[in-house]
């Protein structure tokens, strides 16, 4: 391959510092027509076998994820003018190609000659790879007519151009806000390490007082500190309202009309498939059955939540002494926890500064799986402050990697993530290890001090890491299925679910916090104040995801193109039957949401609830054994992180814990009676 081009540089870890926009579409265009070429040459073997087929077609797809791996992820942590136009110009060919793959009789034709002549000989993780593959060709509409191909191909290329436009216009509606603060008795209760970043922000537009800008860290500490009411309701609406007809520069970033295309379009790939609707056409990829199944979990769910949310909510307007604004929520929940517990998320700040924090989770992988972590210096990265890190067996053997992007730019999307940089393989062309990208947003610090975080922000860096352990920790030997690949969506929340529960424990709390100035950790009273707040405003948390899922799955199950797209009569249906809390009536969630109209987790977003059922579920095995027991983590290690796509979610979960998921460990972890 051209090796003038640093995306075409397959055998290293990615040249971030070499990568330019004007690389991406030529290495994509080279990728791809290697890959056609290649695909000719398998499909005309008369007697295809699992060596001469499957497994070259594991390696094409392998490459051509090495290539746009590190496109995609350029575009979401340092998103330019020109990286955006790069990867815009992109995303047609590599939508094309999907397409057509999936579309190809031949290659259906070869897998299926495979599966009959050889399934009895294969091993379950290639057996799975085979009937993975025979699956998806059916939901990409390989047996269609010729107008039929050709339309799902249209709807299919327009969709991936509606999500990308979805998420550049909330990006950009972000980037357009500013709240300017001359007045220092607005700033009251805000933290110090908020107050200067907003004057240093200030400073560089070259205003006076203070600048407050709408990241995600800014906007979370505004809604739990700020006293003002006023800088509370413009930071949420401003936050609430992006890529609405109501927010930021709204008349440029509008995602209404993208939201009112994408749905149509989705429901019609599921009819050309032979769905009924696009949740059902979902589900195929699923550990749920039936939109039936997923919806009475959610009614099931609410039911149990719903009374002691709405005395959460009484308790909280009490201690309030009035009625409360959607945007006053976070503030007074914080002063209740308070109130109650002597602990704030501000607070507890000194305690989590950012290297303490990642010493003690490398210290809890080890103790769990046998796993070090070492910063290895030196690797090219795409911004100074990420830090790259191996991972070695007890050895000393190195066995993955991964590269950690912790703050916030304004370049960069909100949220936090982990995406795969390089997907293991152990074929005839060679081996690689897995290599991770782990992304959050926290507040960078000011000045030469260490970023602080809220446990809160412990609990999403032990998340993502438990997506990197499912992603770094694999054994399979095929890329499709190996990892996160290949395992069912509902269940793929399981890892980073059941990470977070090891922040609660009064084992690993000692080893994650130390206070910044004395290096003191967290005092025993103040460790227990903390544990005491996890069951806090759980049925309220609970009852908002559920809200959040039942909007996302009943848009998608109950589509009707005679109706068309009914956005928020659905939500506000959904809220009738669940919500607690009023709604601001200026509130435009839908348009900021991102995980249904921009990401993966259309007809999904039930996921997070039922991989939590599965986590809480998984953790009480430690609760009985121990929580550093390694023999439990081994368990869990071999049953699940290491399995990946090559096991049914399901049988992995049964393998691990010797029966089908409860609920009821969840339920108990939230405080909420069975």
């Amino acid at each position: 391959m051209d090796t003038t081009n640093p995306l075409l540089e397959l055998d290293s870890l990615p040249a971030f510092g070499r990568i330019r926009a004007s690389h991406a579409r030529p290495a994509l265009e080279k990728v791809l027509a290697d890959n056609r070429s290649r695909l000719s040459e398998l499909i005309a073997q008369p007697r295809p076998t699992f060596a001469s087929l499957v497994v070259p077609v594991e390696e094409l797809s392998y490459r051509l994820s090495r290539v746009w791996s590190p496109i995609g992820h350029l575009n979401a942590v340092a998103n330019s003018e020109e990286m955006r136009e790069a990867y815009n110009a992109c995303v047609p060919l590599l939508t094309a190609y999907s397409s057509e793959l999936g579309q190809n009789a031949g290659l259906q034709a070869a897998y299926a000659y495979v599966l009959r002549h050889e399934g009895g000989a294969l091993d379950p993780a290639q057996r799975k790879v085979v009937e993975n593959a025979l699956r998806d060709f059916r939901l990409a509409g390989v047996d269609l007519d010729a107008k039929e191909k050709a339309r799902y191909r249209e709807v299919a290329q327009r969709l991936a151009q509606l999500a990308t436009k979805f998420s550049e216009n909330v990006l950009d509606a972000a980037r357009a806000y500013t709240r300017s603060v001359t007045d220092p008795a607005e700033l009251a209760g805000l933290p110090s390490n908020a107050i200067d970043r907003a004057a240093a922000d200030a400073r560089e537009a070259s205003q006076p007082g203070w600048l407050f800008r709408l990241d995600q860290p800014t906007y979370m500490t505004v809604m739990t500190s700020a006293e003002s009411p006023q800088l509370r309701r413009d930071i949420y609406e401003a936050w609430i309202t992006r890529g609405s007809e109501l927010g930021p520069s709204a008349g440029r970033f509008d995602n209404g009309p993208i939201i009112a295309e994408i749905l149509p379009l989705r429901h019609e790939l599921a009819l050309l498939v032979g769905f009924k609707n696009y949740a059902d056409y979902a589900l195929a990829t699923r550990m749920a059955k039936s939109s039936t199944q997923v919806l009475a979990f959610l009614d099931d769910l609410a039911g149990r939540c719903r009374p002691a949310a709405l005395q959460e909510f009484a308790d909280l307007e009490k201690f309030a002494g009035r009625k409360l604004n959607a945007w006053d929520m976070a503030f007074y929940g914080e002063r209740l926890q308070e109130s109650r517990f002597q602990v704030s998320q501000e607070a507890l700040r000194p305690y989590f500064p950012l290297p303490k924090v990642l010493e003690g989770l490398f210290s809890l992988v080890r103790r769990l799986y046998g796993i070090s972590v070492r910063e290895r210096p030196a690797v090219d990265v795409w911004h100074s402050s990420v830090r790259y890190y191996d991972l070695l067996d007890q050895a000393g053997k190195i066995v993955a990697g991964f590269f950690l992007d912790p703050y916030s730019r304004t370049e960069k999307r909100s949220g936090a993530w982990m995406d795969e940089c390089v997907i293991a393989k152990s074929l005839p062309e060679g081996t690689t290890l897995p290599v991770a990208q782990l992304v959050c947003n926290f507040t960078a610090p000011v000045g030469n001090g260490p970023a602080l975080l809220t446990h809160d922000e412990v609990t999403t860096l032990f998340h993502e890491f438990g997506h990197g352990l499912h992603h770094m920790l694999t054994r399979v030997a095929y890329p499709s299925i190996a990892g996160i690949n290949g395992v069912a969506w509902d269940a793929v929340e399981l890892p980073s679910q059941f990470m977070e529960n090891f922040v609660w424990r009064s084992e690993v709390l000692p080893l994650i916090s130390a206070h910044v100035e004395s290096g003191e950790p967290l005092p025993a009273e103040m460790l227990q104040r903390l544990l005491g707040t996890r069951t806090f405003n759980a049925a309220l948390d609970t009852l908002r995801q559920i809200e959040l899922a039942g909007f996302d799955f009943e848009l998608h199950a109950n589509f009707d193109p005679r109706t068309g797209a009914r956005v928020a009569e659905t939500l506000a249906e959904v809220r009738r039957r669940v919500a607690v809390v009023p709604p601001a009536p200026f509130n435009r969630m839908p348009a900021s949401f991102a995980h249904i109209f921009a990401g993966g987790y259309a007809a999904g977003y039930y996921s997070y609830k039922w991989a939590e059922v599965l986590a809480a579920d998984a953790f009480e095995a430690f609760d009985e054994a121990g929580v550093f027991d390694s023999a439990t983590a081994a368990r869990f290690r071999d049953s699940i992180l290491a399995r990946g796509g090559s096991l049914d979610a399901m049988d992995a979960f049964i393998r691990f814990r010797g029966r089908e998921p409860d609920v009821r460990p969840l339920l108990k972890q939230t405080g909420i009676a069975a």
